[in-house]
């Protein structure tokens, strides 16, 4: 193993190989990122690098007595700890008990703490005076991946480099040399499936590979690795592109039926849904496909399909579907809110045509108005002076749009779980009724929903702010189970009100019942 062997971490193996040719090694290192990048792999290089009896260059030999003794794990210079296991006070005086004893072969006598970050309070200050005077033989190595648990204190004396994710091409290309030096049959499709699933760790997809090979033999198809790793196949994902884009309601619930038929986590399906949709964005907005982790035959799907989309209806079903994703976790009948939220996004209305009809209601506000106000002015009667006075004048044009807040209401809900999981729940079993203002009315069915939502109004402002990037208030509107839509309560728009009737002409819309 050579530096130049490691995946994906050139700006950690570059900086290191120049530090070894210019003899500026420090005594201690960190090397934090992801499970499965390179970490320890890296570490043990340095250790042999710096204790070769006859290196080349900034890499190892890997055939002198002291880099077999350190490949084998029975080297006397170069000890790994784990830090998970070996946690305590105890285990670290004894470490620092250690040090003072000089290498028996090489120049070093290396220390690899592998997660460190599992260490107590009480270890991490007994570390701290060695790695304060450190011997000059003595070299600290520690791996982590949650830096932000490791004290302050360690990581000013520690030099640091952050592992990354690989990306999938090079983890594609990885694989793909392991099957030609192994002589496996492999497509490239298949390889992509792999390197996914592995969310940038080489070790997970490696391990993936070794599992796909037993499974399978020495030939194997990307079918065979979605059924192999029970994987949702790509293709599905085109269909619900599809589906959405005719506007195909029971299509979309056939989607969920196959899911729940095969299997699938909806969870897992609903991230490649994400993904999905984020992918034709990248492919409508740039018109290239090399930001696109997918084999090329997909790529150049993803190319042809996203001009069916407006870039604004591609935004818009990222934000639903990230609203969709968080009140997932928390549902306790996730089918049922997947299929109605996937029905919502198939039968959705696309940004522009929900524009052009917003100006035109709109005007046509403007003109009830003015229609509303000729016979006051005809008898004399003075015109009201604020909205106060008049609580049923009618509507003006809102900063607010309604139909914006009900498609992001999830997204909403699922901010506000996340300060507060009792009052996102409560929220979930609201509906938004209209916008007044900056009033958003919401039914409540009793009297403690309404409660809850006038107690916490400040908070909801502020992650209503968050999210929408406007100010609003949430108003209570109590209304009986079974009454109807809350459209009569107090502040609601009257039925026969212009913007009322523009929408059952343009729209069909009708009055909802419980």
């Amino acid at each position: 193993m050579l530096f130049e062997d490691v995946v994906g971490q050139a700006h950690v193996t570059t900086t290191l190989r120049n530090a070894l040719g210019e003899g500026r090694l420090a005594h201690a290192y960190l090397f934090s990122g992801p499970r499965g990048v390179g970490k320890t792999t890296t570490a043990r290089l340095l250790a042999k690098v710096v204790n070769c009896l006859q290196p080349r260059g900034e890499n190892p030999d890997n055939t002198c007595e002291s880099c077999r003794e350190i490949t084998e794990g029975r080297s006397f210079d170069v000890l790994e700890i784990d830090g998970a296991s070996n946690r305590g006070v105890d285990e670290i005086r004894n470490l620092r008990e250690s040090v003072r004893y000089t290498p028996a072969r090489g120049r070093y006598r290396v220390y690899i703490i592998d997660e460190v970050h599992m260490l107590t309070k009480e270890a991490f200050n007994a570390l701290l005076k060695t790695l304060e005077e450190p011997p000059t033989h003595v070299l600290f190595i520690f791996a982590t991946t949650e830096v932000q648990k490791v004290p302050p204190t360690i990581l000013s004396r520690c030099q640091r480099f952050e592992f990354r994710r690989i990306p999938v091409a090079e983890i594609t290309q990885n694989l793909r040399a392991i099957a030609a030096a192994e002589g496996i049959t492999i497509d490239d499709d298949a390889l992509g499936l792999i390197a996914r699933r592995a969310d940038g760790s080489l070790r997970d997809a490696q391990s993936l590979f070794d599992q796909v090979v037993s499974l399978c033999g020495r030939s194997v198809t990307a079918g065979q690795i979605v059924d192999a790793l029970h994987m949702v196949d790509h293709e599905l994902y085109f269909r619900v592109s599809e589906i959405v884009g005719r506007r195909d309601a029971a299509g979309a619930i056939a989607i969920v039926a196959e899911l729940m038929t095969g299997g699938h986590d909806l969870r897992e399906f609903l991230s490649g849904l994400l993904e999905h949709f984020r992918n034709l964005m990248i492919a409508r907005q740039t018109g290239r496909a090399d930001l696109i982790e997918a084999s090329d035959h997909h790529r150049e799907r993803y190319l042809k399909d996203a001009s069916t989309f407006a870039m604004a209806d591609l935004l818009r079903f990222q934000r639903f579907l990230s609203g969709t994703e968080s009140a997932l976790r928390w549902s306790s009948q996730p089918r049922f809110r997947l299929e109605a939220d996937l029905v919502q996004l198939a039968t959705m209305q696309s940004a522009p045509e929900v524009g052009e009809l917003l100006g035109r209601l709109e005007e046509l506000s403007r003109r009830g108005s003015v229609a509303q106000d000729v016979p006051r002015r005809a008898s004399g009667a003075r015109p009201p002076a604020s909205r106060s006075e008049n609580p049923a004048a009618p509507a003006t044009p809102q900063a607010i749009r309604e139909e914006e807040i009900v498609s992001r209401w999830g997204e909403y809900v699922a901010e506000v779980r996340k300060r507060r999981v009792s009052l996102g729940s409560l929220l979930e079993e609201l509906r938004v009724v209209g916008v007044s203002g900056n009033q958003v009315r919401v039914v409540c069915e009793n009297d403690y929903q309404v409660s809850a939502v006038t107690r916490n109004r400040d908070i909801l402002s502020e992650l209503f702010q968050a999210v929408f990037h406007t100010s609003a208030r949430l108003q209570p509107v109590l209304v009986a189970p079974g009454s109807g839509s809350g459209g009569d309560a107090p502040g609601a728009a009257p039925v026969d009100h212009p913007v009322i009737a523009a929408l059952k002409r343009e729209l069909g819309a009708e009055p909802l019942d419980e």
